[in-house]
C-alpha cells in the first residue's frame, strides 16, 4: 500500500515538474518572440534607408520624378515680301529682349553657357508671371546666331533643356511648373534671302504649364504662401550657428515627414508634399532641405544619382551637399529617417548616419550623376571633404 501511494505521489511530482517546465518554456518562447519583435521595431527601416544591422527595404525605382523630357519645339514659318506692309500694320515678328539686368548666382546656373543662361534668366525674370500658368515668356531674336546654323533648332533645344534643368534644380520653390507642358516656339520669317527669328516659351495647346496638382494662379499663390509660412516658422528657430542651423533643419524634416512608399500620393516629389502634406519620397526630402537652407543663406545643392543598399540593390536617389566652414559635406535626410514599426525608436547612430558626411562615407554607396536627363548636359558637383564632419 505504501509502495502504491509512493508511486502515485511520484507520478504527480513528475507531472508537476513537466507542467512547470512547460510554463517556463512557453514564457521563454513568448519573451524570445517579443524580443525579436522589439528588434524589428528598432531596426526596420524605410525604403531607401540603409541600416547595416537589418536592411528591410522594398526598392522603388521611380523615387526620382522623370519630369524633364526632350524639349518640345514648335516651329512656325512665314514669308513676307513686303516689309513696308508689316511696318504699316505695326507688327514685328522679331524683337530685342534683353535679360542682362537680371543677376543670378546659383550653383547650376553658374555652369551653363551664355546661351542657356539667357533662357534661365528669362525664367527668373518672369517667376511671378509664370504663376498664371499661361504667361508667354518672350526671348525675341536672342538666338538668331544659333538658329542661322544648319542644326540650329537642335542646338537651341539642347540649350533650352540645360537651362530648364538647371532652373528647376536650383529653385525648388517653382514646384508648380511642369517642364513637359512648356513649349519652345520658334517663329521664322523669310524676306527674300533673309530670315529673322522670334522665340518664346508658352504652354502650347495645353491649358497651362502647371503640374497636374495645380490648375490656377490662385491655387499656386495659396500653396506658395503656405510654404512661406512654414519656412518662416522653421527659420525663426535658427541660432546663427551654421552647424546647429543645418542640424535643426535636418531634424525638423525627419521628425515631421513620412516617407511615401506607395509612390501614389500627390506632390511627393516636391517641397509641397514634404512640408505641407508631410509625405514624400527622397526627392521631396532633398528639395525641402535645399528650400529651407536657401532661406538661411547656407550654400547647398541638390544631388541626383543612385544609391546602393546593404543588399547590393541600386535605386534612383536624391540627397544634398552643404557647405560648412568652407568645405562641402553630404546629407541624406531620407536615409536618416527610417520607418518605425510599433513603438520602436531611432537611435542617433541611425538618425545621423548620413548627416554631414565626407566622401569616404558617402561614396561607398552614393553615386552622383552629373546628368538630370538622358543625353542632357553634364553638371559637376562640389568636391566633398574626405572625412566626416
Amino acid at each position: 500500500m505504501k509502495s502504491k501511494f509512493t508511486s502515485i505521489l511520484m507520478f504527480f511530482i513528475v507531472l508537476a515538474i513537466f507542467g512547470v517546465l512547460g510554463i517556463l518554456g512557453f514564457s521563454f518562447i513568448q519573451e524570445f518572440i517579443g524580443s525579436s519583435n522589439d528588434k524589428t521595431e528598432q531596426a526596420s527601416v524605410k525604403t531607401e534607408t540603409s541600416n547595416s544591422e537589418n536592411d528591410n527595404k522594398t526598392i522603388i525605382e521611380n523615387t526620382i520624378e522623370k519630369n524633364i523630357e526632350t524639349p518640345k519645339i514648335k516651329v512656325n514659318e512665314s514669308s513676307n515680301t513686303n516689309p513696308l506692309e508689316e511696318l504699316e500694320n505695326g507688327s514685328n515678328s522679331t524683337s530685342q529682349i534683353n535679360y542682362d539686368s537680371i543677376s543670378v548666382n546659383k550653383y547650376f546656373y553658374n555652369q551653363l553657357d551664355s546661351t542657356s543662361q539667357i533662357i534661365y534668366k528669362a525664367f527668373e525674370s518672369n517667376k511671378q508671371n509664370m504663376k498664371t500658368g499661361t504667361f508667354k515668356i518672350a526671348l525675341g531674336d536672342s538666338f538668331t546666331n544659333v538658329l542661322s546654323r544648319t542644326n540650329g533648332q537642335d542646338e537651341l533645344g539642347d540649350y533650352y533643356q540645360s537651362a530648364i534643368e538647371a532652373y528647376l534644380y536650383d529653385n525648388p520653390d517653382v514646384f508648380y511648373l511642369s517642364p513637359n507642358k512648356m513649349y519652345l516656339n520658334i517663329e521664322t520669317t523669310t524676306r527674300g534671302n533673309s530670315k529673322t527669328y522670334n522665340t518664346f516659351i508658352d504652354c502650347g495647346e495645353q491649358a497651362n504649364y502647371f503640374t497636374d496638382e495645380f490648375n490656377s494662379k490662385y491655387e499656386v499663390e495659396t500653396a506658395v504662401q503656405t510654404l512661406e509660412s512654414i519656412k518662416q516658422q522653421v527659420l525663426s528657430k535658427r541660432t546663427g550657428n551654421t552647424y546647429e542651423d543645418i542640424k535643426m533643419v535636418h531634424d525638423y524634416l525627419i521628425n515631421s515627414i513620412d516617407y511615401d512608399n506607395t509612390v501614389s500620393e500627390k506632390n511627393i516629389y516636391n517641397i509641397y508634399g514634404a512640408l505641407v502634406n508631410k509625405k514624400c519620397v527622397c526627392e521631396g526630402y532633398a528639395k525641402a532641405l535645399k528650400y529651407l537652407l536657401d532661406g538661411m543663406g547656407i550654400d547647398n545643392t541638390l544631388v541626383i544619382g543612385t544609391a546602393t543598399n546593404t543588399d547590393g540593390q541600386s535605386e534612383n536617389h536624391a540627397w544634398n551637399y552643404v557647405k560648412l566652414n568652407g568645405v562641402w559635406y553630404a546629407i541624406d535626410s531620407t536615409w536618416d529617417d527610417p520607418i518605425i514599426i510599433g513603438n520602436g525608436y531611432v537611435s542617433d547612430n541611425i538618425k545621423y548616419k548620413y548627416f554631414l558626411k565626407g566622401s569616404n562615407t558617402m561614396n561607398s554607396n552614393h553615386f552622383p550623376s552629373g546628368t538630370f536627363t538622358e543625353g542632357g548636359k553634364i553638371f559637376v558637383y562640389p568636391n566633398l571633404n574626405m572625412s566626416d564632419y
